[in-house]
């Protein structure tokens, strides 16, 4: 199975066969491998896909060793879930989510590790 991710239109990560993973910033590809790849940064990455129906994905990075917590919310602000709430050490990390028996909308998804703390929009369509 081949999968490509793009957080903008010259960023992104393609998996291909045998695991191959490649990488590119400026709309070029370089091989990238993901076991040595430190993250430098706390990111949280845009939910792929997007709009989603029903699993979508969050990717984040964490820089160091950190308690870890990813939430969602209805566009009320209301918590649906957590999803993550442990300590993680350093590493590039995806959560899934599973809204199956959510109603179509837009919800939010927030990263807290850290001091760092990011939210981003997401969108159910059944």
């Amino acid at each position: 199975m081949i999968s490509a991710f793009f957080t903008d239109a010259n960023t992104g990560w393609v998996a291909g066969h045998n695991g191959t993973i490649l990488h590119t910033t400026n709309g070029g590809v370089s091989f990238v491998d993901d076991e040595t790849t430190q993250p430098t940064e706390f990111t949280l990455e845009q939910n792929y896909p997007n709009p989603f129906n029903p699993t979508t994905t969050f990717r984040y990075s964490i820089p160091t060793q950190s308690k870890v917590v990813i939430k969602v919310f209805d566009v009320l602000g209301n918590e649906i879930v957590t999803l993550l709430n442990e300590e993680k050490q350093i590493g590039n990390y995806a959560a899934d989510f599973d809204a199956s028996s959510l109603s179509s909308g837009v919800y939010f998804y927030q990263l807290k590790a850290g001091n760092y703390i990011e939210t981003k929009k997401m969108i159910l369509m059944k």
